[in-house]
């Protein structure tokens, strides 16, 4: 159905798990799909971080335990319970303050038979994080751990403590190049080449890794130029920050932080966004 949405625009992804999704979203809303993995998920392989906090929450107890992601909510507990009882990190949790930012870790801790105590709104960025935090109690003197997702999120650890926390991060997992880089190179190669009119960010890591790879090879400065021209569509606000963080323009965002919503919307506005960007010529 080429007629509809993208109308033959070729579209730029960097899913991994959801590649085969993502490709069938594009072909739906009638574009061209080019989706390349820019990242592997990895467990930390001794989780050390995780066990020491395991330890100092038992032993200490914990006044503010921050949850970033739903992922990151179930392996953190998973490799608690390897090595300590259900009951006894329910009993420490008793007087911790468990702070969601968004749905998934509020599943991810329903699941596990807990309630957050807040839940972050929308759109769940670090800065919605610390308002939540901030209009609940002061965080002068407490102790608050973070479970940290990919890459740490210094602003929200440096916000903490200017307030006067004692943080502790406590990375559950991290994300990496993919073994075989040559896809996403290649996809790389085809923005810069002028190929692609649409870019699509589902995971603000991607970007990350997208400029790594642009850096490596020298083509960061021709790839900004690039993207003046195009379109990139963010998936929602934390992947915006960090699009923006690397001085490239975020052009799109969804009414909801959801990949079919992103490859729907963007679909009906891309050509307006290209004509707005380029000038009626093209």
């Amino acid at each position: 159905m080429t007629s509809a949405g993208f109308h033959g625009l070729t579209v730029a992804a960097f899913e991994s798990r959801m590649a085969a999704e993502m490709t069938r979203l594009i072909e739906r809303h009638g574009g061209k799909p080019l989706v390349a993995p820019a990242l592997r998920e990895i467990p930390l392989e001794d989780n050390s971080a995780a066990l020491q906090f395991g330890e100092r929450l038992l032993t200490e107890g914990l006044d503010v335990l921050v949850l970033l992601t739903g992922a990151g909510t179930t392996t953190l507990f998973e490799i608690l319970h390897n090595r300590h009882s259900k009951s006894s990190i329910s009993h420490a949790l008793k007087e911790t303050v468990l702070i969601a930012r968004g749905p998934k870790p509020v599943a991810a801790l329903k699941a596990l038979g807990f309630q957050p105590t807040l839940t972050v709104p929308e759109p769940n960025t670090w800065v919605d994080v610390v308002s939540t935090l901030d209009a609940y109690r002061p965080v002068k003197g407490l102790r608050v751990a973070v479970q940290e997702y990919g890459l740490p999120n210094r602003d929200l650890l440096e916000a903490l403590k200017q307030r006067g926390a004692n943080v502790v991060p406590v990375p559950v997992y991290r994300w990496a190049l993919p073994e075989d880089t040559a896809p996403l190179k290649q996809v790389v190669g085809q923005i810069l080449a002028g190929q692609v009119q649409v870019i699509l960010v589902t995971n603000a890591a991607q970007i990350d890794h997208v400029m790594q790879v642009l850096e490596q090879e020298g083509t960061t400065t021709q790839f900004k130029t690039i993207c003046k021209k195009l379109v990139i569509a963010s998936i929602g606000p934390t992947a915006s920050e960090r699009i923006r963080s690397h001085g490239l323009p975020v052009d799109f965002e969804p009414s909801h932080g959801k990949m079919g919503i992103l490859a729907k919307e963007c679909s009906e506005q891309a050509h307006a966004i290209l004509l707005n960007k380029r000038g009626p010529h093209t």
